[in-house]
């Protein structure tokens, strides 16, 4: 029962759509209306404002740390990864937006400070490389996913391990799930013609 509940409680906040939110006490939009349409932070930042994307970010981050930290400490390991994949899962198909959501990224990297703060901090650490280097938002979301289990392997046998089983799963699902959701942004990758990050709105329109 209390994984149950872990898992319901994590998909119940993760289902929280903060940057449609946002974007419409902000600025009074839709955000699924206006530039690539995505109801993540990027999107936000750049159709509303600087401050209105990082205040989605940051609140992205916390509905992935507050149920796997809390149910993590509550009942245990394995409760706190359920809620995680209950708050990833809610993001990025959430209910209130009829299955559809953002591409699951802020959310996984806050599940992971929860359960696995270093490995967290790998990821993020990579994506901040990446994005300073390209400015392609999709490149160093794909890149810092792809890092945390790389990481976790990597780092299995050192002081550094936060490795088990449960963490390595949900790694693989979660790295999969932001590959997978950024599958047309990989595509103008390859093509060369996906735009880069800018504050400016009148760019980076498919992001």
């Amino acid at each position: 029962m209390r994984y149950a509940i872990s898992f319901i409680a994590g998909l119940v906040l993760g289902s929280v759509p903060f940057g449609l939110i946002i974007a419409r006490l902000a600025k009074g939009v839709d955000i699924r209306q206006h530039g690539s349409g995505n109801i993540g932070a990027t999107n936000v930042a750049r159709v509303v404002g600087r401050g209105a994307g990082l205040l989605t970010f940051a609140l992205d981050v916390l509905k992935g740390v507050l149920p796997a930290l809390v149910f993590k400490q509550f009942f245990g390991p394995n409760a706190g990864i359920l809620a995680g994949v209950g708050a990833i899962a809610g993001h990025i198909f959430s209910p209130i937006l009829r299955f559809r959501g953002g591409k699951g990224v802020a959310t996984s990297l806050g599940v992971f400070i929860g359960l696995a703060p270093i490995t967290s901090g790998v990821g993020f650490v990579v994506w901040i490389a990446l994005f300073l280097a390209f400015r392609w938002v999709s490149l160093a979301s794909v890149a810092g996913a792809l890092a945390v289990p790389t990481f976790l392997i990597l780092a299995r046998n050192t002081r550094l391990a936060e490795f088990t089983n449960g963490i390595m799963i949900l790694a693989v699902a979660a790295t999969l799930a932001v590959v997978v959701r950024h599958r047309g942004n990989i595509g103008r990758l390859i093509r060369g013609r996906e735009p880069r990050f800018s504050w400016r709105k009148d760019e980076e329109r498919t992001g």
